[in-house]
């Protein structure tokens, strides 16, 4: 009989243990290998980047090289490095600025965009939105040609009658009708047709993120200025991971690894090849902050007993 009772009571006592370890598991953070398994990369072959192809310095397909190069395309690789694959395994896919948001890339549905998408509430109200902590900061800003008249602009006041290019679903088309401009605005897809159109003569200036323009003022620097409005309005851009919460936390904690670890090939590598050399040409504007934006620790375990990953 005592036999009997002591393996009832060890039997009451191993299911409390058992259901003890099923709460605490449920209370505790995902582990990295529970998010890649939630976010559909487990045993996946490719991942699949979405990136814009005409800002130099940022995102650009080199013709002659026949890839594609850039800030972000440097980053993309460090993120998919942090997600499980190899160089090899990434491939990048064009989008633009109207099919940022719906995850497309021609036909092509894509894993990440990364591609100078700035953090808005309006964008993040969208299902298939969910942003990164922010990865670049910049400020919009003016170029023009370099004979333009009189002293660097101020403002966009300035512009007022004059025909300004932008690309029609950026964030600077709101900022030039805020301004009082809405009948300057000629709105274009990509930020290549502004440059031509400006040193064509078509356009009498263009608008948009400092650092995307900032690669154009320094292929053509003796042909563009670049003007410093002293917009404190900041740019953040984000990743878009699609509306797929784990993969957002697995990136943001790829973005906290390289802000923990600046040297080793990550964030601050990309800036230096990339965006850095930039500079000198696009004075006085400052192109981007040349510091990673800081984000706390994201939430995910390393071993059983931890909270969330160092």
């Amino acid at each position: 009989m005592r036999t009997v009772r002591l393996i009832a009571v060890l039997a009451v006592i191993a299911l409390a243990v058992l259901a003890g370890v099923v709460i605490l598991s449920a209370r505790l953070e995902p582990t990295e290998a529970e998010l890649r398994e939630r976010a559909g990369l487990t045993g996946k072959q490719e991942l699949r980047v979405g990136v814009i192809d005409d800002r130099p310095g940022l995102s650009h397909w080199n013709e002659e090289a026949g890839q594609f190069e850039g800030f972000e395309i440097d980053l993309a690789y460090r993120i998919a490095a942090e997600l499980g694959f190899r160089r090899s395994d990434v491939t990048f896919h064009r989008t633009d600025s109207e099919k940022r948001a719906s995850m497309q890339a021609g036909s092509e549905t894509v894993d990440l965009v990364i591609a100078s998408f700035s953090i808005t509430p309006a964008r993040e109200k969208k299902d298939i939105v969910s942003f990164s902590k922010p990865y670049l900061r910049t400020w919009q800003s003016v170029v023009t040609r370099e004979d333009w008249e009189g002293d660097d602009l101020q403002s966009y006041q300035e512009l007022k009658g004059r025909k300004v290019c932008t690309i029609g679903t950026s964030t600077s088309a709101g900022a030039l009708e805020e301004a009082g401009l809405r009948d300057e605005i000629i709105r274009k897809r990509k930020i290549k047709d502004c440059v031509d159109g400006l040193r064509g003569g078509e356009f009498d200036a263009m608008t948009t993120d400092a650092v995307i323009m900032a690669g154009w003022v320094h292929k053509y620097r003796d042909e563009l200025r670049h003007h410093d409005i002293a917009d404190e309005k900041i740019e953040e851009y984000g990743v878009n991971t699609g509306g797929k919460e784990a993969l957002r936390t697995l990136v943001n904690l790829a973005l906290y690894r390289m802000l923990q670890d600046p040297q080793n090939g990550g964030w601050l590598e990309a800036y230096d090849a990339n965006l850095r050399p930039l500079q000198a040409a696009n004075q006085p504007q400052t192109i981007a902050q040349d510091e990673q934006p800081h984000l706390d620790r994201p939430r995910v375990r390393q071993l059983p007993w931890d909270t969330w990953a160092e």
